[in-house]
């Protein structure tokens, strides 16, 4: 048996007894290179409206230089209810990234399947959802190289972008993510749909913190986001604002491998 099918035996089992909370509970600590404030949101005038990101199964090119564009992101999937998110992005003509957590992949690996074969962004949420900042630089390595592999066996594709598991990132982090080839992608917004599952609260939260270059956070595995999707996308729409995906709304520049982002520059 390979060494990286050795690891991701073992970290299964830890990943069985591994129970997600609060995945975005912490808010993200300032990191080496970080991005700037974010800039502030305008909101279309009246009557225009936000031109759709995609259409089913393949992407639409969006300038997100000339129109205000959101990134759309969920965090920890895919769960119980992620097909009916797909359906619903899919009636939209939305595509959003999903940083995809190991155990998950494991239990619903068609769902990872879908998702690459609709056109949505896979990105690396680590093996364990481990605290990476309380890890060893091979630890690190070894969370979020299991997922790559697991991901690029399963879809054909290599993420190029992470989110640390409660937004806890510091040097160590930036530095193996920089020798993976990812980037490190944080939030602008979060619903907190990890504590509240009311999907008007979780609606509430995202349209009231959500402007132009931003990304907002949620998780395709509590009850209460994928009811308020259908929302969220029209009251973003309904703002002026583009939901799209993390390197969608990053070109033509790609975010920098080890760096952190908030939210994307300004052009």
């Amino acid at each position: 048996m390979s060494t990286p099918r050795r690891l991701a035996r073992s970290l299964t089992g830890l990943a069985a007894a591994f129970v997600l909370g609060a995945c975005g509970s912490a808010q993200p600590a300032p990191v080496l290179n970080a991005k700037t404030p974010i800039a502030s949101s305008r909101v279309s005038p009246p009557g225009r409206r936000a031109t759709p990101s995609s259409v089913p199964g393949r992407l639409v090119p969006v300038n997100c230089r000339k129109i205000h564009c959101v990134a759309l992101t969920f965090d920890a999937g895919p769960g119980p209810d992620t097909a009916r998110l797909l359906d619903i992005l899919r009636a939209k003509g939305v595509h959003a990234t999903f940083f995809l957590l190991g155990k998950n992949i494991l239990t619903r690996p068609e769902l990872a399947r879908r998702e690459a074969s609709e056109g949505h962004e896979l990105a690396n949420h680590t093996w364990t959802h481990k605290r990476l900042t309380e890890a060893s630089a091979e630890e690190i390595r070894q969370e979020l190289v299991l997922l790559q592999e697991r991901v690029k066996e399963l879809t054909g594709r290599t993420p190029t972008l992470m989110r640390p598991p409660q937004g806890l990132t510091n040097p160590r982090v930036a530095d193996v993510c920089r020798s993976l080839g990812l980037a490190q992608i944080l939030w602008t917004v979060t619903a907190k749909d990890y504590r509240d599952h009311n999907p008007e609260v979780i609606t509430s939260r995202v349209l009231q913190g959500a402007q132009r270059n931003g990304i907002i956070l949620l998780h395709d595995v509590y009850p209460g986001t994928v009811p308020a999707v259908p929302a969220i996308i029209d009251g973003l729409r309904r703002r002026g604002l583009t939901p799209v995906t993390v390197s969608q709304l990053f070109a033509p520049h790609p975010p920098e491998p080890g760096r952190a982002y908030w939210n994307a520059p300004s052009a």
